[in-house]
């Protein structure tokens, strides 16, 4: 693993063309810049899709949505809710917090994510059930 760089250092990244990997929910992930603190990545899935229902027992987020139109999903053992994203709109993702989002037909739905701690990778996230079928059946699969 990577060392964090010195707190003197600065970075400074442009959001590459292509994807550098897949979540585990499946979004496709654009690494952005990474300190001891924390990670941030641009998460874009594509128009019409539903991502896997996922949860990270030792990780927060912070997302904030940046292109398309779609809704979020949350529950953290007691709530359950489902939210309307579109940009300009800002979520958390408390650690144990389960979730899982759409985009609507008409476009991919993007958002810019910070994760405290750095992601650690893959194994961070454990699939769960969700509202609704993952993959390409928009409007399929609903509560």
């Amino acid at each position: 693993m990577t060392q964090p760089p010195s707190p003197a250092s600065f970075e400074t990244c442009r959001l590459p063309a292509e994807p550098d990997a897949v979540a585990p929910d499946g979004s496709q992930v654009r690494v952005l810049l990474r300190r001891a603190g924390g990670s941030m990545a641009h998460f874009e899935l594509p128009a019409g899709h539903t991502s896997r229902a996922v949860m990270h027992p030792a990780l927060e987020e912070i997302w904030f949505f940046v292109d398309g139109r779609g809704e979020m999903w949350r529950h953290d053992g007691t709530t359950d809710q489902v939210v309307a994203v579109e940009p300009g709109t800002c979520v958390t993702i408390p650690a144990g917090t389960r979730f899982q989002f759409r985009a609507a037909a008409d476009a991919p739905l993007a958002a810019v994510g910070v994760t405290m701690p750095p992601w650690p990778g893959d194994d961070a996230a454990v699939a769960v059930s969700g509202p609704w079928r993952p993959g390409d059946q928009q409007g399929s699969g609903n509560r």
